[in-house]
């Protein structure tokens, strides 16, 4: 039941974003949504009967990698928006949120974002290039919203051909960094931790003084210098409240020590 009420959810997000901010600034998001608000900017066409004609070849390419129950999935979910969006613009006639290109082109961005990570951690797709995405993911070392930015590129270029306006196409950039940053953050997480490397000649005490004062876990790491001398690296993954600390002990044991602090974008496992 969660999962239906979450991809409910981001069916909902998706059709706001494209009938509330991006077709009334004329602007484009990524995937099967930018490639039918591009198609429709061209012919009339209704945006939600472009995002059935062009999913249908890739639900085929999602059914061989994901099986059937991904791809019924999927299909409630194309359908789903499709209706959603043709319903808001042409029935309810929902006005527009903003009409303001560089706000039409954040916000929609967080729509769009939101509504698509939703979606993907239902492990169901909104069709075209995020079926694509969660293929190449699942082989690479990319992450999804890595690879959807990578293929929006190809959608901004193919709008050059459309809008005379390129302050919409840079918009339309920005909208789509929006969107890969959205999804990346609901599908990882935004973690509040830093990874340290810390190299010092005074390793045991430095361990037992991280572990009295910090509780944490840590590994340490043997290695060799440059010149040949032997090294030790102690390992850890520190919150970033606890930074401070961690510098002025290091500051007061080892000021000769030498510390890397480093982003933790992702983590699995206890880290014992």
């Amino acid at each position: 039941m969660k999962i239906y009420m979450r991809l409910t959810l981001g069916c909902v997000m998706l059709a706001l974003g494209v009938v509330g901010f991006f077709v009334p600034n004329q602007l484009l998001t990524g995937g099967t949504a930018g490639v039918a608000l591009l198609l429709h900017y061209a012919s009339g066409m209704s945006v939600g009967t472009w995002m059935v004609l062009i999913n249908v070849p890739l639900l085929l390419l999602g059914f061989r990698y994901f099986g059937r129950g991904y791809v019924v999935r999927s299909i409630v979910v194309i359908g789903l928006v499709s209706v959603l969006i043709d319903v808001l613009a042409k029935v309810v006639h929902m006005p527009p949120f903003v009409v303001d290109t560089p706000l039409g082109a954040l916000f929609g961005g967080v729509f769009i974002g939101v509504g698509l990570g939703l979606i993907i951690k239902s492990k169901t797709s909104a069709g075209g290039t995020t079926i694509i995405a969660q293929i190449v993911a699942s082989k690479t070392e990319l992450k999804a919203g890595q690879v959807l930015l990578i293929l929006d590129a190809v959608v901004l270029c193919a709008s050059l051909f459309v809008f005379e306006d390129r302050a919409k196409v840079l918009w339309s950039v920005v909208s789509i960094y929006v969107t890969s940053r959205i999804v990346d953050t609901l599908l990882t997480g935004r973690l509040d931790k830093k990874v340290v490397h810390l190299v010092t000649d005074k390793v045991e005490e430095f361990t037992k003084t991280i572990r009295e004062e910090l509780g944490q876990h840590g590994t340490i790491i043997q290695g060799d210098g440059l010149y040949g001398e032997h090294k030790k690296i102690i390992l850890i993954v520190v919150e970033v409240g606890k930074l401070q600390f961690l510098r002025e002990l290091v500051r007061k044991h080892d000021p000769g020590a030498f510390m890397i602090i480093t982003e933790a974008t992702e983590m699995l496992g206890r880290g014992d």
